[in-house]
């Protein structure tokens, strides 16, 4: 009977130094979950996060706090018969807020509100401001796009900027001269790059205004690796003389935030 009773206290003791064994185990695998700093990729709303991963000290802010891009107008400019370049005018109502890069689509119809075409693609969106999203050479046959609607075919991931590096980020254009207008228009502008940031890569837009500050036409350019403190001639040409009266003109310098880097 006693060595029965000594049999089973062992077996007792076994199974509790097992249990004890396990558990500092399982203390050890676990621990670190419960003792890891919050971050901004852990999945879980912490530290002075406003939602999940997002807000507060993280790079990436939250969707449910942003406003949405407006879309100012949206047209489609003949270049020839049968082809146009199609502009969106847009503004991004959020400071210190930009995405890298989102897709889109533009839609064409005609006079009786008939689908004639689409054209998608990528662009980024700048922070805090207005800006346009450019098509060229927009095939629509015999067909004429009276009405274009523009829009964003994803759900942006807005990403901090630094105010610093938005403060330093100057791009000017000056000395824009149009010719030309009644026959074949030519439009010349000097882009300058007022900061110490590379711009590996730059679309310059240009649109053209009536009286009435509608747009009458628009063109677009291709700038690579402007260098900190250049300066750069553009030119913008149209095959045939312009639809109206040029009052005014504008010139947008169009890049990837995120593509910008110090010398």
């Amino acid at each position: 009977m006693a060595l029965t009773t000594w049999a089973l206290r062992r077996q007792i003791l076994y199974i509790i130094v097992l249990i004890l064994a396990l558990s500092l185990l399982g203390y050890i695998i676990i621990s670190p979950n419960f003792n890891k700093a919050p971050s901004c990729t852990d999945g879980i709303q912490n530290g002075n996060e406003t939602g999940i991963d997002c807000g507060g000290s993280c790079i990436n802010a939250c969707i449910a706090q942003m406003d949405p891009v407006s879309v100012l107008w949206s047209r489609a400019f003949q270049v020839v018969s049968g082809r146009y370049n199609a502009v969106a005018y847009l503004e991004n109502h959020n400071k210190n807020t930009a995405v890298g890069k989102i897709n889109y689509r533009f839609r064409f119809a005609d006079a009786n509100n008939i689908y004639i075409g689409k054209r998608e693609g990528s662009t980024s969106i700048p922070p805090s401001g207005k800006f346009v999203v450019f098509e060229p050479a927009i095939d629509v046959g015999s067909s004429i796009p009276v009405y274009t609607t523009f829009e964003f075919t994803q759900v942006p991931n807005w990403v901090t900027v630094s105010q610093e590096k938005m403060n330093q980020l100057n791009i000017v254009a000056s000395n824009i001269v149009l010719t030309g207008e009644n026959t074949s228009p030519r439009l010349s502008a000097t882009v300058k790059n007022n900061s110490f940031f590379i711009i590996p890569e730059m679309n310059v837009v240009a649109i053209l205004y009536d009286a009435d500050h509608n747009a009458i036409s628009a063109s677009s350019t291709y700038l690579q690796n402007l260098a900190g403190e250049e300066s750069r001639n553009v030119n913008f040409t149209w095959p045939e003389p312009l639809s109206g009266k040029v009052i005014a003109k504008e010139i947008i310098p169009l890049y990837n935030i995120f593509s910008v880097k110090l010398k």
